[in-house]
């Protein structure tokens, strides 16, 4: 006993002095004239390698060993000063003047990268106002692509989607987005739009990404990563800014933003407001993909068709299979001509935003400190193309967004939002394609009608052809028949005069002729376009023949939360912080039936309710030890727990080692709940309620064949519920010879009820005969557990001082090997990388004195070839490629304008990085962005 209690005594001497030998001191670096805070500003202690470098806001943090001590600060482009810090209550709020010379400035190491987020627990890739400004890309947010563990979908000009650790999608409903705490997910397809409803370029100060689960802080829907945008503060950033982008493919973009504030009597700000538009138009990329639909058994070597990736209605019909038929001999297995997507697709793409906001101080003494009320709204409409289960043409779709929020910066918040939409005119082009094929004449109409100029046409002339094996049971059995005329179609001359029948007999089916047809509806003509027009203005149900979808769905959403900073502290190296908050969601969805099971007045609105609570232990700023737990409630589903806990180590200013454990849950979505959509191969269902009684399609092939019901093999899928990951990570981040920052991560993930699709048939049979079968395509929970791994490595190499070099690896991997039949749709490449090469604030003043800083970067992206898992229509290998990326800015402060020249894919490499979207080629653009500071 008195062992354990001189062990006590000693170990509380021992942490007494590590807590009394270092001191935590916190500021503010703005820049003097403009009042403007300045991101990435050095913080150094004079005579040591210990430094920081400010956040987003212009504060920083750095742990000194005692007092006095003296802080260097500067920032490319200002004076240096040197402050001496003798006690701990000193103001340090910092302004630094212009510096008509730009000086020599100090190594800082981690440049960029700030106390906060080297000593996260989890792995946040972060992309600032100057990362922005320095991303070759054509925009902000395809410039996330280059970050370490991020995969950038590309389905069209206007609709990028971003995506972290595998089990990418078109629709991504494992990772959430946010702009400034508010979800911007459609609310009626539950995932997020990418930047279509989203920010203007111009407002835009900082974008993180939290990768990884993340629930319980965010929610349900941040199962693999979060996508967090924080807009610029109209108290702290005013001005007028505009900017104007030109590009190929006739692209034209343009914003503006105004923001403000009014002072009252006494000279304090009490009230700010900003004001943003935005606008782009571009000719899209065209989704030209004619080859044959990946595993599929024809190509265009088949003189009938075949089905190709881009062209809808084209697709194979069992009743369309001719093959050894001996009457139709030659024939074969025909196809119908089908749509290409470039003649059912707007591509003129668009789209507008624009946003208010008023910020209010309710006590303006306190300046920053003062809690504010917050009103805005968000407007965004468009016409682009997006792609899911099929290719959909979302054209005059729109988006409105309101939100009410009071706020104490660090303290407190409690948010309310809303956001409604509406699809306007958009439709489904696939579905599209069909119905005119449909009316243009029938499938089974066509296909008598092929057949019967094949046997009556082309049949006599094969009899009449030379060397035609014609001979009958009696001199030849019929098997030797059949194989001598295999012979003779594959013979060069008689492949040229089959593809001229099968032309004549194509022809023929496809001309006008009986009375529930039009004929041929070919692109261009007049007949086409009625009906197009009228298809794709009808509402896609079972009561309407259209393709349209009608969707005018809402979200309304209110969020608390309450930060505890300082529970226990009994210094400055020690505190003990908690957050506790709670949020309840209500999605009210309208389809109208054309998506969703929402036919005959049936309310499907549903409620989400959660409540998290979490501290972080803080000791001597060398340990973090946090845990948090996060409790959901969907109306339709059984209560879940995500627990999360991490410990960091910081041994030194400049590297920090983490370890930590975090779970999501996802609730399905209300497609995975209450969808009903027939996308023409299948119906496509969701499964609240579970599903009875379908058969496997390899039993409904072997009783078509054998017309045995012992063949047929029935199944049911049980109702859909939520899925769960849990995830083990480690990282390491360190700064080397006081200019290479490292940062690398492993993860460990498993996935329970991960969510996908069964497919089965409701087979309608009568004795020996197949009357009919109806395929459906049902949501699912996997039977086994799913797991996945990976590592990523990233590090940033500044010289000279102005200079960096720049690299990252990711490595993923689905490790489950499973019969389980819901197969995940993993879609992400095992090995990607990024290099690149930047410079910033380069002197370049000897080019007149007009000019000042010159910028530029270079970055190469690399991507693994791997399979990507869609619809039938879109599952199929993407080609390993890469992409160079360049731009150059110049900085012109006599007229406060910045000019970029750049090129996305500069060597116009022809990609895909979504089976069944368009080849992304180059895009080369010169923009000027102008920018008035506020006093």
């Amino acid at each position: 006993m008195r062992l354990q209690q001189l062990l006590f005594t000693l170990a509380g001497v021992l942490f007494c002095g590590l807590l009394s030998a270092q001191i935590t001191l916190r500021g503010k670096i703005v820049d003097a004239n403009t009042g403007d805070d300045l991101i990435g500003a050095s913080v150094l202690a004079k005579g040591t390698t210990t430094g920081t470098v400010t956040d987003i806001d212009g504060s920083w943090e750095l742990t000194v060993s005692g007092l006095p001590t003296v802080l260097q600060f500067s920032y490319i482009g200002f004076a240096p000063t040197e402050v001496e810090v003798v006690e701990r209550g000193q103001d340090l709020t910092i302004r630094l003047g212009d510096d008509a010379i730009t000086t020599e400035t100090v190594e800082v190491v981690g440049q960029r990268v700030s106390d906060k987020q080297r000593q996260s627990a989890l792995t946040v890739e972060s992309l600032d106002a100057i990362a922005i400004q320095q991303t070759p890309a054509s925009n902000f947010y395809d410039g996330l692509g280059s970050l370490k563990d991020v995969d950038l979908t590309s389905a069209s000009l206007g609709f990028k989607i971003v995506n972290t650790r595998g089990f990418n999608s078109t629709n991504p409903v494992r990772s959430l987005q946010i702009i400034d705490g508010v979800d911007n997910q459609s609310p009626g397809l539950n995932f997020s739009l990418g930047n279509f409803l989203g920010a203007s370029e111009l407002d835009v100060n900082r974008v993180n990404l939290v990768v990884g689960a993340s629930s319980a802080f965010y929610g349900p829907n941040a199962f693999n990563g979060v996508i967090s945008i924080e807009t610029k503060d109209p108290f702290l950033q005013q001005g007028f800014s505009a900017q104007l982008k030109v590009a190929e493919r006739n692209l034209f973009e343009g914003g503006v933003r105004w923001a403000d504030a009014i002072k009252n009597e006494d000279g304090e700000e009490w009230m700010a407001y900003k004001l943003n538009l935005s606008g782009f138009r571009a000719d899209d990329w065209v989704a030209d993909n004619f080859d044959r639909v990946f595993d599929t058994d024809f190509g265009p070597d088949n003189l009938g068709g075949y089905d190709a990736v881009n062209i809808y209605g084209d697709e194979a019909s069992p009743t369309f299979d001719f093959e050894g038929v001996r009457n139709l001999p030659g024939l074969g297995r025909i196809f119908r001509e089908g749509y290409k997507e470039e003649d059912l697709v707007d591509y003129d793409s668009e789209n507008l935003k624009a946003g208010v906001a008023f910020h209010f101080r309710l006590n303006p003494k306190k300046a920053l400190e003062s809690t504010e009320l917050l009103v805005a709204s968000n407007y965004s409409t468009g016409t682009t193309v997006y792609q899911g289960d099929n290719r959909f043409s979302l054209r005059g779709i729109q988006f409105f967004q309101h939100r009410l929020e009071l706020r104490n910066r660090d303290n407190f918040f409690v948010r309310a939002y809303v956001t409604h939409e509406d699809a306007g005119d958009s439709y489904d082009p696939y579905f599209t394609a069909l119905r005119l094929q449909d009316r243009s004449k029938p499938d089974d109409a066509w296909a008598s009608e092929y057949t019967d100029y094949w046997q009556r046409n082309i049949v006599p002339r094969f009899n009449n052809l030379e060397g035609y094996p014609n001979c009958f049971p009696r001199d030849c059995g019929i098997l030797e028949r059949d194989q001598l005329r295999s012979t003779f179609f594959e013979q060069p001359n008689i492949r040229e005069l089959l593809e001229e029948y099968h032309a004549e007999a194509r022809e023929f089916a496809q001309s006008p002729r009986g009375v529930n047809t039009q004929g041929d509806l070919r692109p261009g003509t007049a007949e086409f376009q009625e009906a197009f027009d009228e298809i794709t203005s009808t509402i896609a149900s079972e009561e309407e023949d259209g393709s349209r979808f009608f969707d005018r769905s809402a979200l309304y959403h209110v969020h608390g939360e309450k930060k505890f900073n300082s529970i226990w502290q009994p210094n400055d190296a020690s505190r003990l912080e908690a957050t506790v908050g709670a949020n309840g969601r209500l999605y009210t969805p309208n389809s109208q039936g054309s998506i969703l099971l929402d036919t005959a007045g049936r309310n499907i609105d549903t409620w989400e309710i959660g409540a998290y609570g979490g501290g972080t232990l803080h000791l001597n700023d060398r340990y973090k030890i946090s845990t948090s737990l996060r409790v959901d409630k969907n109306e339709n589903f059984d209560v879940l727990l995500s627990p999360a806990a991490s410990f960091v180590y910081t041994p030194s200013q400049t590297t920090t080692a983490r370890v930590s454990f975090s779970s999501a849950i996802r609730n399905p979505t209300l497609a995975d709940q209450y969808l009903n959509y027939d996308v023409g191969r299948a119906t496509l269902i969701g499964n609240l309620n579970g599903v009875e009684g379908l058969n496997t399609v390899e039993s409904v092939r072997a009783f078509a064949n054998s017309g045995r019901q012992a063949d047929l093999v029935f199944f049911d899928v049980a109702p859909i519920k939520p899925e769960r990951v849990r995830t083990l990570e480690a990282g390491y981040r360190t700064t080397l010879f006081e200019k290479l920052y490292l940062d690398a991560t492993y993860y460990y993930s498993f996935y329970d009820d991960f969510i996908g699709f069964n497919i089965g048939v409701d087979a309608n049979t009568f004795g020996t005969q197949l009357l009919s079968a109806a395929a459906f395509r049902v949501s699912a929970n996997a039977q086994e557990q799913v797991t996945t791994q990976g590592f990523s490595i990233g590090g940033n190499y500044y010289f000279a001082n102005y200079f960096s070099f720049n690299g990252n690896y990711s490595w993923n991997k689905l490790n489950s090997d499973t019969d389980d039949p819901i197969v995940p749709a993993f879609n992400t490449p095992e090995h990607k990388f990024n290099l690149g090469v930047s410079g910033r604030n380069v002197p370049v003043g000897f080019l007149g004195s007009g000019v000042r800083d010159l910028g530029f970067s270079i970055n190469y992206k690399w991507i693994d070839g791997f399979i990507f898992e869609g619809s039938p229509q879109f599952t199929g290998f993407v080609e390993s490629y890469g992409m160079l990326d360049a731009q150059v800015n110049l900085a012109v402060p006599s007229i406060n304008t910045t000019i970029k020249l750049g090129a996305s894919n500069i060597l116009d490499n022809k990609v895909f990085t979504v089976y069944g979207g368009p080849r992304i080629g180059r895009l080369a653009y010169l923009s000027a962005t102008y920018e008035l500071k506020g006093r």
